[in-house]
């Protein structure tokens, strides 16, 4: 069993890769369709919330201090209802590829707010990463700007998905330690919970008004893909994976997301690819592939400790 965890684990942080680049194409489609970005943030904590419940029910259970669930407030806050809110409302506003590259950008934010916050060091590696990955961005971001249709893209949007990977960045650098210390299924419980409790007495209003009776079969078949696929089993596969990779192995797994986004959005003709998109998507994934490549602050005093041994 041991030798087929490293297979499994390669194969799960794949899978969760492909559902969330599948999930920016058919959730435009949706939110075209019948719902908003409103609801859709609604649909995607309500129904995450009910789902990690249901299976925390059949796994062990884990005791969380008070402490801990009030932190894990925070802690969904940054993860879920600030990240979750801007990344669907800026995808229901610009086109599936511009948000989906936007996504890869997380390891590049995470790096400069570890450098603020943990004081991890800032290689000349990542920092030449920070800069093709900026400069990506604002390429993209410049793009849409021009655009005529969101099929390319729309500046508001682009800014709002990339707002959704800063707040996760500093989510995983002010919180990651404490979601290390439980099972992703008693971390989501908590997140999904308060994160269903504070987006809903704002949005609940506006998902009891839509027009349930006239929204398509297809609209809900994309709904529920986004909230079992793109979230709850893509979170499990995520976390599946994280636990037996190595974090670069997992950062690399990056850039399945855009390529899904890309494939599928061009091929049912939701998103338009043009030069100046192509050359600021290949600057956004050099800048990312440079910054998982560089070495942690970990990593170095790993390496300073074997030196040492080796030398002694």
């Amino acid at each position: 069993m041991s030798n087929k965890r490293p297979l499994i684990a390669h194969i799960s942080i794949f899978l969760a890769c492909a559902f969330w680049g599948l999930m920016a194409p058919l959730g435009k489609d949706a939110m075209t369709h019948g719902l908003t970005g409103l609801d859709m943030v609604s649909f995607r904590v309500a129904g995450g919330a009910i789902l990690f419940w249901i299976t925390s029910f059949f796994t062990t259970k884990e005791h969380v201090p008070t402490h801990d669930k009030l932190m894990l407030i925070g802690a969904g806050i940054l993860g879920l209802v600030t990240n979750q809110c801007c990344y669907t409302v800026g995808l229901s506003i610009t086109s599936p590829i511009n948000s989906s590259v936007v996504t890869t950008s997380m390891p590049i934010f995470a790096m400069i707010l570890s450098a603020i916050i943990l004081k991890e060091p800032i290689t000349g590696k990542k920092a030449l990463g920070v800069l093709f990955g900026c400069t990506g961005a604002v390429a993209l971001v410049m793009s849409s700007a021009s655009a005529a249709s969101d099929k390319v893209g729309d500046i508001r949007g682009d800014l709002l998905c990339m707002a959704a990977q800063l707040s996760f960045a500093l989510y995983l650098a002010l919180f990651s330690k404490l979601v290390r210390k439980y099972s992703v299924i008693t971390v989501n419980k908590w997140m999904f919970t308060w994160a269903t409790l504070i987006i809903l007495p704002f949005t609940g209003t506006h998902v009891a008004a839509i027009d349930f009776a006239n929204v398509s079969l297809q609209t809900w078949l994309e709904t529920g893909f986004v909230v079992f696929f793109g979230t709850y089993l893509g979170y499990i596969l995520m976390m599946i994976g994280q636990s037996t990779l190595r974090p670069t192995v997992v950062g690399v797994y990056n850039y399945v997301q855009p390529a899904v986004s890309v494939t599928v959005s061009i091929l049912t003709g939701m998103g338009i690819m043009t030069l100046q998109k192509a050359i600021a998507i290949m600057l956004v994934c050099l800048g990312v592939w440079l910054v998982i490549k560089s070495k942690s602050k970990a990593d170095m005093m790993r390496m300073k400790n074997e030196e040492s041994v080796q030398n002694s």
